[in-house]
């Protein structure tokens, strides 16, 4: 039986997957429009300007939200060649292991993510053609940043909690 905390932490993790799962498609449904306007300028559809700072966007915002999801599901590549050989008990630790750098990396991204936004704040960077400022896809991502270092903390706990039950079962 799962904890109420880790459950409210997955149904977070899949809410924001799936608000990235809707972004990427509204992305695709962009650029085929925007795609099919430029095949088709000779009987006067057009492009959507912009179509590529749109796109820019909202893809670093989907793969933001997906990454909490990734991290919780352990969905991040791993080669497991010393595992058989490690036994669960030590299996678990070097997966905590592995957590702890991801926890680090996280909090690395969400902290240059924060800096990198507050200079587009203060040097009012925007868009080339729609012009929208560039913070705000950084304020954007915040969020799922943020929501992936509590997931990668949760990780390494819940690591740390299957050595302890490997442990208590005799596993080496």
């Amino acid at each position: 039986m799962r904890s109420r905390p880790a459950a409210a932490l997955e149904w977070l993790c899949l809410a924001f997957a799936m608000v990235g799962g809707v972004v990427l498609l509204a992305l695709v449904v962009i650029t085929v429009i925007s795609i099919s306007g430029r095949a088709l300028v000779g009987i006067g559809a057009r492009p959507i300007p912009g179509d590529f700072e749109l796109v820019e966007a909202g893809t670093a915002f989907a793969i933001f939200c997906f990454l909490p999801w990734c991290q919780l599901h352990r969905g991040h590549v791993t080669v497991d060649i010393l595992a058989p050989w490690l036994g669960p008990r030590r299996d678990a630790l070097l997966e905590a292991l592995h957590n702890l750098v991801m926890l680090a990396v996280a909090v690395l991204i969400a902290w240059r993510l924060w800096y990198g936004m507050l200079d587009k704040i203060r040097y009012n960077e925007t868009s080339f053609i729609l012009q929208f400022p560039y913070w705000w896809g950084y304020a954007a991502c915040m969020a799922p940043a943020v929501l992936y270092i509590l997931v990668s903390g949760f990780t390494i706990a819940r690591s740390l909690g299957d050595a302890t039950r490997a442990r208590r079962a005799g596993g080496a």
